[in-house]
């Protein structure tokens, strides 16, 4: 663009003293107000509870110390039970205080990125209109400026003026760019103490039922006297005929005949060992898909190009039982090479906005299932595989919650990734899918739960 005659003076004169304001103002008002935190009544309320808490812990810790003398009596177990409880209690409640602060504290960090964030954007606007103020300076040229009204001092001083205010927004954004980042930072430190603390509080809660467990057993001892030898052994017939029944739950899993927990346990023990992901939790995914195999599947797929199916028991006709043809090309070639007709086959149906198809007691979908096939030939020796062999789906599943992130023990982690074998993503804060998390890890470590299970048969 060119220009002839005088430069308008609304530019020289006008423009550069509202943006050298603006500049003072943005750079004293760029320090954010500080967030809505707990006040220091709440904040000290919160330490007073904590603190009898600790109290409550220690005086616990000493009352389990003082009955390790009476520890061969019932009386001093049921004691020192009781004190474990309350121990366990108070140290649930002061992860609940912990929890509360680091969650006060991630909301202030988040006010402050918003606010970062916002005047970033506001200065990068004010940036683009002094950028372009400038560019209409420099299309005059000085030869423009000679010959007009403009003086040239004042004509090159604005310049100057515009230079030095473009060079000050910039380390002023620079150093909120920073500021932004470290507030990030300090977020996600916050967010990973936050997961360690409920992770912490699932544990302690987990422990709790188990003491609480095992209390109830003591007391149910200690309520016999000695001259009641019978009632002794009836107590201990009980508790043996307990494992027998963990050990002979059947739960029958097709093409694989009756099969009982305790196999499945031993299966779900050596993916653990080749995995790391607890047992437990496998199995408690494999209850949570396919209710321990005894629901592998309620529809027949009818068309492999299209994918289409039907109910296995209502004839109802279903479109996209199965992906076409990324998952029917495998599935006839899995159910071929198991001489099975692959139109008798059960498998999942579809769900709202999505396939089914998922098959065997693990609900693998077939292209799945072939990307695991090596590594599950290779985990248990085999030299081919079965979707719907307990061992073998087990193994799978266990792979695949490796994959997930399920290694790593953390309540946090092995319910992600429970979600992800769900629906291939972490688990959401509500929903659904969250409640599948929630679901899976309740049958591992609930008070009747798989690990319950595996720890009472590992000591009977």
């Amino acid at each position: 663009m060119s220009y002839t005659g005088r430069m308008p003076r609304r530019v020289s004169i006008l423009v550069v003293p509202v943006f050298l304001i603006f500049l003072g103002t943005f750079a004293v008002s760029y320090q954010p107000t500080r967030a809505q935190e707990l006040t220091p009544q709440a904040r000290a309320a919160l330490q007073a509870q904590y603190d009898e808490l600790l109290k409550e812990i220690a005086a616990q810790q000493e009352i389990i110390k003082q009955t390790q003398a009476q520890k061969n009596t019932l009386q001093g177990d049921v004691t020192a039970l009781n004190a474990k409880i309350r121990a366990a209690q108070a140290q649930i409640d002061a992860k609940n205080i912990a929890i509360k602060t680091l969650s006060s504290q991630i909301a202030h960090k988040n006010v402050v990125i918003t606010q970062l964030t916002s005047r970033i954007e506001s200065g990068k606007e004010s940036l683009a209109a002094i950028l372009r103020q400038t560019q209409m300076l420099d299309d005059y040229s000085v030869v423009s400026v000679a010959i007009g009204a403009q003086n040239v001092s004042a004509f090159f001083r604005d310049l100057d003026a515009f230079t030095s205010l473009q060079t000050d927004l910039h380390s002023l954004f620079t150093d909120i760019n920073h500021a932004k980042a470290q507030t990030e930072t300090e977020k996600a430190n916050l967010a990973v103490k936050q997961t360690q603390t409920l992770d912490a509080k699932y544990v302690v809660e987990t422990q709790k039922q188990k003491i609480a467990s095992n209390k109830t057993q003591k007391q149910q001892l200690l309520a016999i006297t000695t001259n009641k030898e019978a009632e002794y052994q009836k107590v201990l017939a009980d508790r043996q005929a307990k494992a027998a029944a963990i050990r002979a739950a059947l739960f029958p899993l097709r093409d694989t005949g009756a099969i009982n927990e305790g196999e499945a346990i031993q299966y779900a023990l050596t993916a653990s060992k080749k995995t790391g992901v607890r047992a437990a939790l496998v199995l408690a995914v494999l209850s949570q898909e396919s209710d321990l195999g005894r629901n592998v599947g309620n529809c027949y797929v009818t068309n492999l190009d299209t994918g289409d199916g039907v109910g296995k028991n209502t004839g109802t006709p279903f479109k996209g039982v199965m992906k076409a043809p990324r998952d029917t090309v495998p599935f006839k070639k899995i159910t071929d090479a198991l001489g099975k007709d692959w139109s008798t086959t059960p498998v999942s149906c579809p769900q709202t906005g999505g396939y089914g198809g998922a098959m065997g007691p693990t609900q693998f979908i077939p292209s799945t299932w072939m990307l695991y096939e090596g590594r599950i030939k290779s985990a248990l020796g085999a030299s081919a595989t079965n979707p719907w062999n307990a061992e073998q789906a087990i193994m799978a599943a266990a792979l695949y919650l490796s994959d997930a992130g399920a290694v790593s023990s953390s309540p946090t982690a092995e319910r992600n990734a429970a979600c992800k074998y769900f629906s291939g993503h972490s688990c959401p804060s509500s929903g659904w899918i969250a409640t599948y998390g929630k679901q899976v890890m309740a049958k591992a470590d609930g008070p009747d739960g798989f690990q319950q299970h595996i720890d009472f048969l590992a000591n009977n």
